[in-house]
């Protein structure tokens, strides 16, 4: 009688149960990660945008703060001579694009408040999925404090101090 070599159906199966087992694990946490990784991000542009309109109010005292996160980007050729409306002291992808199709799994915006001139301004970041991108959104006003809301809403500026703050 002769031997066979090779695996048994049996032990296929089971070594592919198990492959099946490990991936239930690591995928859930694997998106965990890249949700935490995205609210990270989230933060760091809030407070960049946060930068960007001190920077912006103390260079156009006369306009107060940035009416539109546009305001403060600015295209490569508009850079040379900043004005008002394009300031460049942030990057043109996320001044342009930022407040539509997002970065990061979120979206951003910069809106001036009152005036003219703007006295005040609300800066947010809203995930583009709920859940999937990202789960908190995040709003800072002109006190530069990032607030976090755990629904994903987006921030209002009467809204937002209201919010609890990341400990900054």
């Amino acid at each position: 009688m002769q031997k066979q070599k090779g695996f048994s159906l049996i032990e296929l199966l089971i070594v592919v149960a198990i492959i099946l087992i490990i991936a239930a694990i690591a995928i859930p946490n694997l998106l965990r990660a890249r949700i935490a990784a995205n609210e990270s991000s989230a933060a760091s542009i809030v407070r960049t945008l946060n930068t960007a309109e001190v920077s912006y109010v103390t260079a156009y005292p006369a306009t107060g703060y940035a009416a539109a996160l546009t305001n403060l980007g600015g295209a490569a050729a508009a850079c040379v001579t900043p004005t008002s409306a394009t300031a460049c002291l942030i990057d043109n992808s996320l001044a342009t694009t930022g407040n539509t199709t997002g970065k990061s799994g979120y979206k951003f915006n910069a809106v001036g408040q009152g005036g003219p001139p703007a006295t005040g301004y609300v800066a947010t970041a809203t995930p583009l999925a709920v859940g999937s991108s990202g789960v908190n959104s995040f709003c800072s006003i002109e006190d530069a404090v990032i607030h976090k809301d755990a629904t994903g809403a987006l921030g209002t500026h009467a809204g937002c101090p209201g919010l609890p703050s990341l400990g900054n």
